[in-house]
């Protein structure tokens, strides 16, 4: 019975990761078809004839994907860093302090994270527009942060959490402050937390589009997510180059969730705590 019942929840893991896999599956195998045979009726699983333009056009130096590359990683690194510094003492000082404030300050920023991000769309431009910051990177990054900073609090205050107040008391014998324990054990001890909201922060500035080209008018400057607008021409959209740059696009966070698994499955096992 232990058997059959393990061959079942493998049958269903299996299926489970078909149906998620196949999106990227028909992706892939769409950039490779030519325009007739993606249109063809039935269309085959996997295409007749071969065509590599679509990727070549991405990746040659004349196209706007690899300055689309360069402006999305300097928004979604700046974001990052931002939302990383600013929400790691917030985090701490939610998770190891008392004060009046606390629940309905955590309440908000649970508020947050339901609340589409053109909710603050016109509000934030109004302000970018005073302060003069339109049409430069720091518009977007700043834009970007405000929606990742309350999800990086809240991941980092249940990974704080669960890290043991032995380690505080330890560290006060010792003669460390809040802020010398903050900075010698708990940053280290906490490293799969930071380096899951620093991943989470990036992913979300380099897939952002609404802010990249509300507050960048310069196409040399906006993000690679407004490339896909190239590909959409009055009678026709150019469906193989539309998911040969989709592909091209999500690279980045493809080898990022790969490279960092290890860190990201620790910091939010270890983060699942009651709050």
């Amino acid at each position: 019975m232990k058997q059959k019942s393990n061959k079942g929840l493998i049958f269903i893991g299996l299926a489970i990761f078909v149906v998620f896999l196949f999106p990227l599956y028909w992706m892939f195998v769409t950039a490779l078809k030519t325009q007739t045979e993606i249109f063809a009726i039935p269309t085959p699983l996997w295409p007749r004839e071969l065509t590599w333009e679509p990727f070549l056009e991405q990746l040659s130096v004349s196209g706007d994907t690899l300055r689309g590359f360069k402006n999305s990683m300097i928004i979604a690194v700046g974001a990052m860093v931002i939302s990383t510094i600013l929400a790691i003492p917030a985090a701490y000082g939610l998770a190891r302090f008392r004060f009046r404030l606390k629940k309905p300050l955590i309440l908000f920023f649970l508020i947050t994270q339901m609340l589409p991000s053109t909710l603050v769309l016109t509000s934030l431009y109004i302000m970018f527009s005073r302060l003069g910051l339109l049409n430069s990177y720091i518009a977007p990054m700043l834009a970007d942060a405000t929606l990742g900073i309350p999800f990086s609090i809240i991941i980092l205050r249940t990974y704080f959490i669960s890290i043991p107040k032995e380690l505080d008391e330890a560290a006060k014998i010792d003669g460390c402050s809040h802020l010398g324990s903050f900075v010698r054990i708990m940053l280290p001890v906490a490293k799969p937390g930071i380096i899951v909201t620093a991943v989470f922060s990036f992913v979300y500035a380099w897939g952002d589009l609404i802010y990249g080209i509300t507050f960048i008018t310069d196409p040399t400057m906006r993000p690679i997510t407004s490339s896909i607008y190239n590909y959409v021409q009055q009678y026709q959209t150019l469906w193989n180059s539309t998911m040969a740059f989709g592909i091209v696009a999500i690279m980045p966070v493809v080898l990022i969730f790969i490279f960092m698994q290890k860190y990201i499955v620790s910091g939010l096992t270890n983060g699942a705590v009651k709050a």
